[in-house]
């Protein structure tokens, strides 16, 4: 199986899901996705973690972005779970969850917890760790994140990583660190100071000559 990397096409699956079957290359059409996985139902930073994105639905729309999630349990436990993250978030989740019992799609994206000895089920195959893949409309992978199951995501964070991406495939741009929507942005290496002066209406501020700033397109 070859590996997964920045820029590398999102390997496509058929699953189902809460929302129905999906095939994962037409689920994504011309949006963005974010895949994230989930070590198992029903415990306790899982069930925050799901509540949290469930609750930025409006933000995740609003960027053209559809999430989906993947936990290793059935189809059933996944009904019965999403009733207690609407209870106890005060949410109403409406992205699909993937029902992935066999770990077969967590080890197609190489989710599986190498690291844990107790992040297992009863019969000691590894549940997942918390990954997550921002994919773009061309099915392309354009980040990877993996963070322990014992810890749950920063999805602002993530929001942020999705605003920058954006913001660079449609102007020649890169973001600074701590950057956020509204921030100044640099101007990409590849333009010259005279040729952003020109594109970049807001002005450019040069820093030094390979360090020049303009404020945000958005």
């Amino acid at each position: 199986m070859p590996s997964l990397r920045l820029g590398t096409t999102a390997p496509d699956f058929e699953a189902q899901t809460t929302k129905g079957p999906i095939k994962f290359h037409d689920f994504i059409g011309e949006n963005w996705v974010i895949l994230f996985s989930h070590p198992a139902d029903f415990t306790p930073v899982c069930t925050t973690e799901l509540g949290l994105v469930a609750a930025l639905q409006e933000d995740f729309d609003a960027r053209n972005v559809k999430v989906i999630g993947l936990s290793a349990n059935e189809l059933e436990s996944h009904e019965k779970w999403i009733a207690d993250i609407n209870e106890v978030n005060n949410v109403d989740l409406k992205f699909p969850i993937i029902a992935d019992p066999k770990r077969e799609i967590s080890a197609l994206y190489d989710m599986l917890d190498y690291q844990d000895i107790t992040n297992v089920d009863g019969k000691g195959i590894p549940f997942t760790v918390r990954s997550v893949f921002i994919i773009d409309p061309k099915k392309a992978i354009r980040l990877i994140l993996t963070y322990p199951a014992s810890t749950g995501r920063n999805f602002d964070e993530i929001l942020r990583v999705v605003d920058s991406l954006q913001l660079g495939d449609k102007h020649r741009i890169t973001t600074p660190g701590n950057w956020k929507k509204g921030d100044d942005v640099i101007v990409h290496p590849s333009v010259s100071t005279e040729e952003a002066e020109k594109i970049f209406p807001k002005g450019v501020k040069v820093v030094k000559p390979y360090l020049r700033l303009t404020p945000s397109p958005f």
